[in-house]
């Protein structure tokens, strides 16, 4: 992963929750949240909980007296997360790198993350700080997206801007969110942390937009993508959103349209 792939500032996180979130986060998020909460536990903790799709979903599934922390690495991504979240005392908002948990061992009961581990720099390091603040027998949920081929629109828009950008194709999406997909890894690198009891399942489901158009901006402006294709030619990021949404106009009409989306749902045992 690059270094410019962590950047979500500027318009970033109010265009990724206004478009990226119901475009294709809130079935998983929903899923996630009913996994953590029918564990009944007591202290959760969060990792790059992004803008807070999982916090709205999961945080009234908890019993009343349990503790919440919310965390991301980004302090704009974390702050608009803070303000979409009704008033809760028992929600802890904190900036916090998931390499280096500011945290007491054995502290929590589960710890989950939503498309977050793509972009560890260090997934082993950050595998073993969360299984460090679990408690023993404590659950680590999270997913990640599957090969960026079993995702439709993603694989549109980056096929529509190596079209527009033949020399130097924008291959954020490819690379990162969509580039820690093989199960055989993943579960190696969680054994290697000390996790047991390791289950992935794979899990389809569609992701639906009123025009083409939605998920061209939800892509190209709503994620860091919009970073390399103002890198690549200044002033030029409306006319590549234009591009993208023709081309899934050409492939999926111009009504409403809906794709596959795929990800895999990670379970794994302190």
């Amino acid at each position: 992963m690059l270094e410019s792939d962590k950047l979500f500032a500027g318009s970033i996180p109010e265009n990724y929750d206004r478009y990226m979130v119901p475009l294709i986060f809130e079935p998983f998020a929903a899923d996630l949240a009913q996994r953590a909460a029918a564990l009944s536990p007591s202290a959760v903790l969060e990792i790059a909980a992004g803008t807070g799709v999982i916090a709205r979903a999961l945080a009234p599934k908890l019993s009343p007296a349990a503790s919440y922390v919310v965390t991301d690495l980004n302090q704009p991504m974390l702050d608009y997360a803070a303000s979409r979240q009704a008033h809760d005392g028992r929600i802890t908002w904190r900036q916090a790198d998931a390499l280096a948990l500011p945290f007491d061992s054995a502290t929590f009961d589960v710890v989950c993350c939503q498309f977050g581990a793509m972009f560890f720099p260090d997934r082993s390091a950050a595998y073993r700080e969360t299984k460090r603040v679990l408690k023993p027998g404590g659950h680590f949920l999270f997913n990640v997206w599957d090969r960026i081929e079993e995702n439709v629109f993603a694989d549109d828009v980056t096929n529509a801007l190596a079209q527009l950008f033949p020399n130097d194709p924008p291959r954020f999406l490819a690379r990162t969110p969509h580039g820690y997909h093989d199960t055989a890894l993943i579960r190696r690198d969680l054994e290697r942390a000390g996790f047991s009891l390791v289950a992935i399942e794979t899990k389809a489901a569609q992701s639906r937009a009123s025009s083409p158009r939605l998920p061209a901006v939800a892509f190209c402006q709503g994620t860091v993508l919009r970073n390399e294709i103002e890198a690549r030619e200044p002033g030029k990021l409306e006319a590549a959103t234009d591009h993208a949404a023709s081309v899934l106009a050409q492939k999926h009409g111009t009504g409403e349209v809906a794709a596959k989306i795929q990800a895999h749902v990670i379970v794994a045992v302190a």
